[in-house]
């Protein structure tokens, strides 16, 4: 980051100035990226903005590579490829090229005036691209580019960061502080290695599907690490806590010497951030595209929203597997632009997408007569009866049956035979252990309780939908609450959802993980508003401060008869959630009871 931004000038300057460290939505390579927010950014802006880019190149030295530029409801975006080892220079190039243009444009960014040699004169364009060429040529570092070109020819993988270097994967792999830089001669290139890898975004069903099919990859015999929204992951043994579906999670995983292979959770805002961390994969799986982050980063809708995820494509190997789900509309559109190999799955085998794309030799997973079948070249294999498989909630989770679908795909894609995932998809989500924090189901003494993440409309929709509180006996409690960084619109949706459902109790909660600038109480107060118009009596709803403490309301409240489903999304609050339930379990609590 630039002292430029750390000094926080005028927001309506640029919200965001980055480096890309890999792959990204914009193009394949590293780069540079800005953000331009609350300012109509026209063409004529635009093109003024790409000269100055397309000159600075030249006066650096820099090769001519890929540019992105586009106006968009929020402002604007231009990314561009820069060499690895001058990011850092690439960005003040982005800012000096974005705030000298507005300003030849007479349009007032509010930024300050600094002044050379920290910053490049918006205002003097001789001056400006001498401070550039000060900030590159002391940023340069040749023996990175030599690693990496070293990396490229023995096609092993690179992943840098900020303070380490390292080549090869798992247990292929050597990790070196970044200073000094290894010297490619004196490295021992036989012993590194990559390890069969698999990417999976979307929407929803992100971590469910990682944890099913590193259940597969464990279950052929690899030692597998996973990277997630709840941590890190080598075999059973948790390496860290957190959310790590972003790319440091994914280079973590790898450093790992004792990973074979690797299933990595990969979310939007890591691929807008920095790019991806790995340059090749296997497989790579797209559960679901719908609302989800609107606004940020100049994703408006669902069809940039795809461009996003569709970055994990870029990565793919020659013989490497994107998989889709064939029932989301979005996918189908975006799907006729793509050159890599495809699996298509989808709830009906019978899909016409499936049909077609299985005549032309093209593999795909679906259920017909409530029966799994996956079809590899043409050659239909049953996986089992989906309603005895425990993820799917006796064939009534749809979401979770397009999850088994997508995994089974994938893990074909990394080698694992069928009757291995046959077996798994058998077993797997039988046990809590399996699938923490989601779909998990206990009975206390006639109260159902559902644990769960559910975190957007159309997730909270397909868990209700499951749980049946449309056609429970009793009532129905729900714990609502939602990130700070979602758009009220966003957050008012998430509340119609909810009240579709008529809830006779709502405790409405903050999540202090998740805040991310809302003040206490303020995303609650929408939350509740947008309840109220869509008939939620006020006396139905509650509020909590903490997960934990409105979980425990609710089932205070609880009568026999009443479903309880508890979206909770802190990874402390939600264990410390789930060992209250397994001790009432235990003790056999009954309803209006003491909770333990």
């Amino acid at each position: 980051m630039s002292i430029a931004l750390a000094l926080e000038p005028s927001p309506t300057a640029f919200t965001d100035s980055r480096r890309l460290l890999g792959a990204n939505p914009y193009f394949d390579g590293m780069g540079a990226a800005l953000e331009t927010s609350g300012i109509a950014v026209g063409e004529s802006l635009l093109d003024a903005w790409r000269l100055r880019i397309a000159h600075a190149r030249r006066e650096l030295g820099w090769p001519d590579g890929d540019m992105f530029a586009r106006a968009h409801a929020s402002g604007a975006t231009l990314a561009f490829a820069a060499p690895l080892d001058q990011l850092l220079a690439a960005t003040d190039v982005n800012e000096w090229a974005w705030l000298a243009s507005a300003a030849e444009a007479n349009v007032d960014t509010g930024y300050p005036r600094f002044h050379a040699p920290g910053y490049a004169a918006v205002w003097d364009e001789a001056l400006a691209l001498a401070t550039l060429r000060a900030l590159a040529a002391s940023e340069a570092n040749p023996d990175l580019i030599a690693l990496e070109q070293a990396a490229r020819e023995h096609r092993v993988a690179l992943l840098i960061d900020d303070d380490q270097v390292s080549l090869g994967e798992g247990g292929g792999s050597r990790t070196w502080s970044i200073s000094p830089m290894p010297d490619p001669e004196r490295i021992n290139w036989s012993f590194l290695h990559d390890v069969p890898l698999a990417l999976v975004t979307g929407t929803n069903g992100k971590t469910t599907t990682v944890r099913l099919l590193a259940a597969m990859a464990r279950a052929h015999g690899w030692r597998t690490g996973h990277s997630c929204t709840d941590g890190l992951f080598v075999d059973s043994r948790q390496i860290a806590s957190g959310d790590y579906s972003g790319p440091a999670g994914a280079r973590e995983v790898l450093r790992q010497s004792e990973v074979q292979a690797a299933i990595l959770e990969t979310a939007r805002g890591g691929m807008l951030r920095r790019g991806l961390a790995v340059q090749s994969a296997q497989a790579a799986v797209i559960t679901n595209i719908s609302a989800d982050h609107f606004g940020a980063y100049g994703v408006h809708d669902l069809d940039g929203l795809a461009r996003v995820k569709l970055t994990v494509a870029r990565v793919l190997d020659r013989s490497g597997l994107l998989v889709l789900n064939a029932d989301d509309a979005t996918l189908r559109a975006h799907a006729e632009n793509l050159d890599c190999a495809l699996g298509w799955f989808a709830i009906d085998d019978d899909h016409p997408l499936l049909e077609t794309h299985r005549a032309n030799g093209g593999p795909t997973c679906g259920v017909r007569d409530g029966r799994v079948l996956l079809t590899i070249a043409s050659v239909a294999q049953d996986l089992g009866d989906v309603a005895a498989m425990p993820l799917s909630v006796d064939g009534q989770a749809r979401y979770n049956i397009a999850n088994i679908l997508a995994a089974a795909l994938a893990a074909t894609a990394l080698g694992v035979a069928a009757t291995t995932i046959a077996d798994v998809l058998s077993r797997f989500g039988a046990a809590h252990a399996d699938n923490p924090g989601r779909l998990q189901h206990w009975s206390l003494s006639g109260v159902d309780v559902w644990l769960d993440y559910a975190h957007n409309p159309d997730g909270l929709r397909g868990l209700l939908d499951v749980t049946g509180v449309a056609r429970c006996e009793g009532r129905f409690g729900l714990l609502l609450g939602q990130a700070g960084d979602r758009s009220d619109e966003d957050i008012r949706a998430l509340a119609q959802t909810a009240a579709h459902f008529h809830p006779a109790r709502v405790v409405l909660k903050d999540i202090a993980a998740y805040m991310r600038g809302r003040a206490p109480g303020e995303v609650a107060a929408v939350l509740r508003e947008a309840l109220l118009e869509a008939g939620v009596s006020a006396d139905a709803i509650g509020y909590s401060d903490e997960e934990e403490r409105g979980a425990r309301a609710l089932l205070a409240w609880a009568q026999p008869g009443d479903t309880l489903v508890l979206p909770v999304h802190g990874k402390a609050p939600r264990a410390q959630v789930s060992a209250l339930l397994d001790r009432m379990s235990a003790m056999r609590w009954l309803p209006q009871q003491e909770l333990p």
